[in-house]
C-alpha cells in the first residue's frame, strides 16, 4: 500500500471499545475532568496509531515508526488509561484475582519486561510483520496489557499500596531494565530484522541501518524521559515526606 494510506486496522477497536465502558462507568464511578481526559488521551492513542499512515508506514515500511507503535502501546497509552482509573474503580476491579496477580510489581515488571524482549526476537518480530494477522495483533495485544500490568501499581492504591519511596525504585527499575534494548538496536552494526529488507521503498531516503538505529535511539530516548519524569515525582514525594518526618525526629 501507498505510504499514506490510511489503514482502517480492526485493532483500533481495542482503543474505541475502551473509551466507550469507560465513559458507560462514569454513572457509577464518577471521574474527575483530568482523569477522563487521560483515559480518553490514551484511548485516541490506540487509534491514531492503528487508522491514520502511521499504521501503514510502520508495518510495511520503517522499523522505526514500528518501534514507536509499539512504545505507544506497551508505555505510553497504557500510562494515560491507569492515571484515568479513579481509586473507586481501582478498588473493585482489584478485587479480581487475575489482577491482582498480574498487577503485583515482582510480577508486573518481569512480565512487561519479558514481553518487550520476547517480541523484538528477530526471527519472532519477523514472523509478526510478515504473516501479520492475529499473531501481530497478539503482539499489539501483549504490550497493551502487561504495560497496563506495569503502571497500575505506580499509581494505584490497589490492590498492592506500595509506599513513594517503592513507587520511586520500582519505576527506575523498570528503565534500567528496558534500557538496553533501544540501546542494542541503535548499536548493532547490521540490520537484524529481515522483514523490512523487501520494503517496497525507503521513505525519505532512510536506509535498513538508519532506520535501526534511529528506532533504537527513539526507544531509549523516550523511555529516558518517561520515566524519569515518572520517577522524578515520587521521588520528590518521596523527600517531601522525608522532610515532614524529619523536625519531629530532630526534636526528639
Amino acid at each position: 500500500m501507498p505510504p499514506g494510506t490510511w489503514s482502517w486496522n480492526p485493532e483500533a477497536l481495542v482503543g474505541a471499545g475502551l473509551a466507550a465502558a469507560y465513559l458507560a462507568s462514569l454513572r457509577r464511578w464518577p471521574a474527575g475532568r483530568w482523569r477522563i481526559t487521560s483515559f480518553l488521551a490514551g484511548c485516541a492513542l490506540i487509534v491514531v496509531v492503528f487508522v491514520t499512515p502511521w499504521d501503514t508506514v510502520a508495518v510495511e515500511y520503517l522499523l522505526w515508526l514500528h518501534l514507536l507503535q509499539n512504545v505507544v502501546l506497551a508505555e505510553w497509552a497504557p500510562l494515560l488509561l491507569v492515571l484515568g482509573v479513579t481509586p473507586a474503580l481501582a478498588a473493585r476491579v482489584g478485587a479480581l484475582g487475575a489482577i491482582r496477580i498480574a498487577t503485583h510489581p515482582l510480577v508486573a515488571l518481569p512480565i512487561w519486561i519479558g514481553a518487550y524482549a520476547a517480541w523484538h526476537v528477530p526471527w519472532l518480530y519477523d514472523a509478526a510483520l510478515r504473516h501479520g494477522g492475529a499473531l501481530l495483533a497478539l503482539e499489539h495485544l501483549t504490550y497493551l496489557v502487561t504495560g497496563l500490568a506495569l503502571w497500575w501499581c505506580v499509581w494505584q492504591d490497589e490492590p498492592h499500596r506500595l509506599s513513594t519511596g517503592a513507587r520511586a525504585a520500582y519505576v527506575f527499575a523498570g528503565f534500567v531494565l528496558s534500557a538496553p534494548l533501544g540501546l542494542v538496536l541503535a548499536l548493532v552494526p547490521e540490520p537484524i530484522y529481515d522483514a523490512y529488507a523487501d520494503a517496497p521503498e525507503r521513505l525519505w531516503g532512510i536506509g535498513r541501518l538508519a532506520d535501526q538505529e534511529l528506532g533504537g535511539i527513539t526507544m531509549a530516548s523516550e523511555q529516558a524521559v518517561v520515566f524519569f519524569c515518572v520517577f522524578a515525582f515520587w521521588f520528590l514525594r518521596f523527600l517531601a515526606e522525608q522532610e515532614e518526618l524529619d523536625p519531629p525526629a530532630r526534636a526528639s
